[in-house]
């Protein structure tokens, strides 16, 4: 946590707070939702959705919505991430990991081509 120290302190680390949030809950044609039920954070989903944020922050990305849900269904799967794009069909990618994450948002969300590797059928 950063120190305090003035006013100004104060003001910089409630305007890095509210870009954060933007960047959260950009409303965009583009949704990325993570899994964060109690199977996926014991596999890593924090650390999934927090390396998609990172990306999104670090590339200057807009137009994404990034949101979490509860359990999806599919344990043996977690962290399980859906991304839709438009109207398309949600696509779920199961195993995420901070790397596969950031090859998904390039190839998929930016893109527009499924990584077929990573993907879940149901």
């Amino acid at each position: 946590m950063p120190t305090i120290n003035s006013l100004e302190d104060l003001k910089k680390i409630r305007e890095e707070a509210l870009r954060k949030r933007e960047v959260r809950n950009a409303s965009g044609q583009k949704q990325i939702i993570v899994g964060m039920g109690t199977c996926g954070i014991a596999a890593g989903a924090r650390d999934t959705m927090k390396a998609i944020l990172e990306k999104i922050e670090s590339e200057g990305l807009t137009g994404i919505s990034v949101s979490q849900t509860g359990c999806i269904g599919l344990c043996e799967m977690e962290p399980i991430v859906q991304i839709q794009v438009g109207e398309g069909e949600k696509i779920t990618y199961g195993k995420i990991n901070p790397e596969k994450a950031a090859k998904i948002i390039q190839d998929h969300v930016l893109g527009g081509a499924v990584v077929k590797e990573y993907m879940i059928t149901l």
